[in-house]
């Protein structure tokens, strides 16, 4: 999959593409839906399939004190989308310009700089100032301006409509076969592991931990996990995500998680961590003292919920 950074950057090998459009956070079955069509309707054609997409997404721009959390990192989606046979990834700098768009501006960007030559959307497709743009309008721009918009209907499963707020809320509530189902995969965050304090193999839980940067996460808490990317099979675990107020006092989110019999350094090292079950809240000690009895009896909760 070849990144494309803005309309600037468009060549002749990226025009008459079968283009979807949104934000693919979580890249759930709904997405799948959408990335599927995309995909068929490119092979029949010949012709290349791209994503659309926008960075920062729409919500973190328009909402900057309270974002949603972010299901997927910036390398997470180009990972995952990489594999779902996606030719072309172009990202627009969602600004004021973008925000302020008419709905016609965006069908004629679609239309003049990307030449676009199918466009799928989904049902609930909305774009341009004050949402103007619709699936019902991008159809009747795509007649005057010469490319067909296929809708996909949502997706349902056990009654509820598939969406990545929903996934986020079922990550909030802790219920990961929810977020599992919809996801079409377990919920997981993938990073490299960078060097801590080294308090935990102190008190004899060493951690690999991960930044989550200036992303917002879904989940906080002590969690059962798996661990993939050290061994060939994915190794059990105990992790915290959270601020760490027994021994930083709050501030930076971070993900430490303990792998079970396992010592080697995995400094540098990317690694993904699935989420297999909340085991509690994040709480502060009065001492250390505390927290490794705390701690103690975590990692045996976990291990009896992963054996």
């Amino acid at each position: 999959m070849e990144l494309i950074r803005g309309p600037l950057n468009l060549r002749e090998r990226h025009r008459g593409s079968v283009v979807t459009i949104g934000t693919f956070d979580g890249i759930h079955l709904g997405h799948r839906a959408l990335l599927s069509r995309l995909c068929e309707h490119a092979a029949r054609l010949s012709r290349p399939a791209m994503v659309l997409t926008f960075e920062p997404m729409p919500r973190e721009y328009l909402m900057p004190e309270q974002p949603p959390a972010r299901l997927t990192s910036w390398r997470e989606r180009w990972r995952i989308l990489g594999g779902c046979g996606i030719d072309y990834m172009c990202v627009l700098r969602f600004d004021e310009r973008l925000r302020n768009l008419s709905g016609p501006d965006f069908a004629a960007l679609l239309a003049t700089q990307l030449h676009s030559h199918r466009v799928v959307v989904g049902h609930d497709f909305r774009f341009g100032r004050k949402g103007e743009a619709t699936a019902v309008t991008l159809a009747a721009s795509g007649q005057t301006l010469g490319f067909e918009v296929d809708v996909v209907p949502p997706v349902l499963l056990g009654g509820g409509r598939i969406s990545s707020s929903g996934v986020r809320e079922a990550l909030s509530r802790g219920d990961f076969e929810q977020a599992r189902a919809w996801l079409g995969r377990p919920y997981s965050m993938t990073g490299r592991v960078v060097r801590g304090n080294q308090l935990g193999r102190k008190l004899g839980f060493p951690t690999a931990n991960l930044r989550t940067g200036r992303r917002r996460v879904p989940v906080a808490g002590i969690f059962a996990v798996r661990v993939h990317g050290v061994s060939a099979i994915p190794l059990p675990g105990v992790a915290s995500m959270g601020t760490r107020p027994t021994v930083a006092g709050g501030g930076e989110m971070l993900l430490e998680a303990h792998l079970f019999d396992f010592a080697a350094d995995l400094y540098g090292r990317e690694i993904e961590v699935e989420f297999v079950s909340k085991l509690r809240d994040e709480e502060r000690f009065a001492d250390l003292d505390a927290l490794v009895v705390q701690m103690n009896k975590d990692a045996a909760d976990a291990r009896r919920i992963l054996q």
